[in-house]
């Protein structure tokens, strides 16, 4: 997840994206990618050394929509009998134990179906469309702009081919209420060939809100991992009915622009939810050697007010940020204002900031001196009347 610094001033910015789409990155432009064919059995030493994958990740500031610690589960499966569904969302790569079995036979880091069989002894292969399911339900509702379907240790085990389909769904549906006939169902991902012990990624076409996405295994066989990265798209009046929220936080639809140093650890971190479990659960820079700072760029979930700042180190005790500044703009182009000037850091302390009066802006930026880390960013206030509307007009658009 990590790249090369970018050099950075306060005055000096890469190119914007235009308004509602993310920034254009290498991997924005990557072709649809598939690995076909079993891996190798697994020959002792390091697991991971064989482990195929697509080249370079997805862009490090989108969101997974399916990460745990936003909310999101799997609800229902058809099979799990070698290994639970609950497995394919757990945060990190799935790990490989060769000497671990159980009474079902090897234990495996995912979700893994049994052997499926056709009718008779003269038919004995599955039907071409006999396939295994897992509902998910996001954590956040958003628009999917990559799937990887990571099959990491299922090496002779794994599907033969796998599909995703997604649906929006309000409210908080159950799995019969799911598979009924008044959901209707859009393909994200077709059926396709995918390999074994691999990461299987696939970029998504789709500009619609989603809530729910059922994976399909065709015939069967095992997944370790499913991440489904995106952008938020909120619900306008859920956040008209809180009034004032954080206006960054991922699970609200902020999102993180741009950042000088993702070298220990992704600034998307700093606006996830809840506070950090551990260090890596925060953004973390190399040791500059040189008089510049560090910085991270953020979009607002829509126009706001920002009525006061929370910045969190927790965790970062010898390495947290000496200093920080928070400042906002208006827009592409329009001038930075200073909300909160550059001010002492104490390392694993929660710090808060009550602004002498709101400061209206789109766009967020955080800069740290001269290096090191923060674990969350919180900026709470309320959306502007036009922030508001634009926001509700998008979720419109986007069928939600």
């Amino acid at each position: 997840m990590s790249r090369p610094p970018i050099t950075d001033s306060a005055a000096d910015h890469p190119p914007e994206a235009p308004a509602g789409h993310p920034p254009d990155t290498a991997a924005d432009r990557l072709a649809d990618t598939a690995f076909t064919g079993a891996a190798r059995p697994y020959a002792g030493g390091d697991p991971y050394a064989d482990y195929r994958t697509a080249g370079e990740p997805p862009s490090p500031h989108w969101a997974d929509l399916a990460d745990r610690r936003l909310g999101a589960s799997v609800i229902a499966a058809n099979d799990e009998f070698f290994a639970h569904r609950e497995r394919l969302l757990l945060p990190g790569r799935a790990e490989f134990h060769p000497d671990r079995f159980g009474p079902k036979g090897k234990i495996m880091d995912g979700w893994e179906t049994r052997r499926r069989r056709g009718e008779s002894a003269e038919r004995p292969h599955p039907a071409d469309d006999d396939h295994d399911w897992a509902l998910i339900r996001l954590g956040a509702p958003g628009v999917v702009r990559a799937v990887l379907v990571d099959t990491a240790h299922f090496r002779g085990n794994h599907p033969a081919a796998v599909s995703v389909e997604a649906a929006s769904v309000a409210g908080t549906p159950s799995p019969a209420e799911l598979r009924g006939p008044g959901v209707t169902w859009t393909t994200l991902v077709p059926r396709t060939a995918v390999g074994g012990h691999a990461a299987n990624r696939f970029t998504v076409r789709r500009e619609r809100r989603f809530t729910h996405l059922r994976l399909n295994q065709h015939p069967d066989g095992g997944v370790a991992r499913l991440r489904v990265y995106g952008e938020v798209a909120p619900d306008p009046e859920w956040l008209g009915t809180l009034g004032v929220f954080d206006l960054v936080a991922l699970e609200n639809g902020g999102r993180v622009e741009d950042a000088s140093d993702l070298f220990y650890s992704p600034a998307v971190h700093t606006i996830g939810p809840g506070r950090p479990g551990r260090m890596d659960d925060g953004w973390e820079t190399r040791r500059r050697r040189d008089r510049g700072h560090d910085w991270i760029r953020y979009r607002l979930a829509e126009r706001a007010r920002v009525r006061a700042v929370e910045i969190d180190t927790a965790y970062l005790v010898g390495n947290s940020a000496g200093w920080a500044a928070v400042s906002l703009r208006d827009g592409p182009g329009a001038r930075w204002t200073e909300i909160l000037p550059r001010t002492r850091l104490q390392p694993d302390t929660l710090h808060r900031f009550r602004l002498p009066e709101p400061a209206a802006g789109s766009e967020a930026r955080i800069d740290i001196h001269p290096d090191g880390g923060i674990a969350r960013l919180r900026l709470f206030g309320e959306l502007t009347p036009d922030g508001a509307s634009r926001l509700a007009a998008r979720h419109r658009e986007l069928g939600g």
